[in-house]
């Protein structure tokens, strides 16, 4: 082809959302036919990255959805990994958004998180009020960074037992109106939608955190790169998070804590005193103790409520 015949730049979508699934094939089925029934004018592409499923949940996608792109992991390298992955292999987008399996989106929430973005060009980042099965705040849906101080409040417990304190809970930020637009440290890698000149400036999700942490290490060098980040109440998205009290892996818990304790040696621990380094770090391991043995009494296998009358029952936002 020669240089006259050499076709235009493709225009970028809009969108590119990025589904990891590991093991929750009908969880999954729920999330994409949310996202095909979403009432949304911008062109966007979803990509699910599987990582490693053995319950035949790329087999489903490539039925049920092939307007989806799918990415087969030959092996389980973890949620930043994986993410990282569908972002790599996305088309030009002006946005980007991870996005989980156990989510449900309303018609409208894609269409108004990229309005708001669109009209609001200083935001890096921006995420949705997250609502879990039982009807609850997920909490992990605004949070602030655990700088020493704040990791101290929430490793031994500060932020619960103070929940409306400005100075203990600053971690989950149970303060503020959860119904209020809010400049914040952090949204979760649940429902996380990012600029994309963001992740340029910023680089991709750390992979050396395996499962958790990898959202909050992100934030943090988006807002360093001069942007900022929005909790958006007005978007309302249903996350199937802890809806039960089924039995967690034990590594999925080794794994919450080590996150938190790869995060304070990125970011803090070189500015911190030794005493405090070892106070915090002994608190996580306080906390990841009691979690486990917690963990010990949940039931292995609860029976899951539909998800499609919970979703309805949300209603959209």
């Amino acid at each position: 082809m020669s240089p006259s015949e050499e076709r235009p730049p493709e225009t970028p979508l809009d969108l590119t959302i990025v589904v990891v699934n590991y093991n929750v094939r009908d969880l999954l089925r729920n999330c994409l036919q949310s996202l095909r029934d979403s009432q949304c004018s911008y062109r966007i592409e979803t990509i699910v990255v599987d990582n490693c499923s053995t319950d035949g949940s790329a087999a489903m996608v490539k039925d049920e959805f092939p307007e989806v792109r799918v990415i087969v992991s030959p092996s389980n390298d973890g949620f930043g990994a994986a993410n990282n992955r569908g972002l790599r292999a996305a088309r030009p987008s002006r946005y980007g958004m991870l996005l989980n399996p156990d989510t449900v989106v309303p018609p409208q929430a894609l269409q108004r998180l990229i309005e708001f973005m669109d009209a609001t060009p200083e935001a890096g980042v921006v995420g949705p009020k997250l609502i879990m099965g039982n009807g609850a705040l997920d909490l992990a849906c605004r949070r602030s960074f655990p700088d020493p101080r704040i990791a101290f409040y929430h490793a031994f417990g500060l932020d619960r037992l103070f929940p409306r304190s400005r100075e203990f809970a600053r971690y989950n930020l149970t303060f503020l109106d959860e119904d209020a637009l809010s400049e914040i440290d952090c949204v979760v890698g649940a429902a996380m939608l990012v600029r994309w000149e963001a992740i340029e400036r910023a680089g991709l999700l750390d992979e050396s955190f395996f499962m958790y942490g990898e959202d909050l290490d992100w934030a943090f060098r988006i807002r360093q790169a001069g942007w900022k980040v929005f909790y958006n109440p007005a978007v309302v998205i249903v996350h199937y998070k802890g809806q039960s009290s089924r039995q967690r892996s034990v590594r999925s818990i080794l794994a919450f804590y080590d996150a938190m304790v790869i995060f304070h040696r990125k970011h803090y621990a070189s500015t911190t005193p030794f005493v405090v380094n070892w106070v915090i770090y002994l608190g996580i391991a306080l906390r990841c103790s009691i979690a486990l043995a917690v963990n010990l009494f949940k039931p292995r296998h609860p029976a899951m409520p539909p998800l499609a009358t919970k979703a309805e029952g949300m209603g959209a936002p």
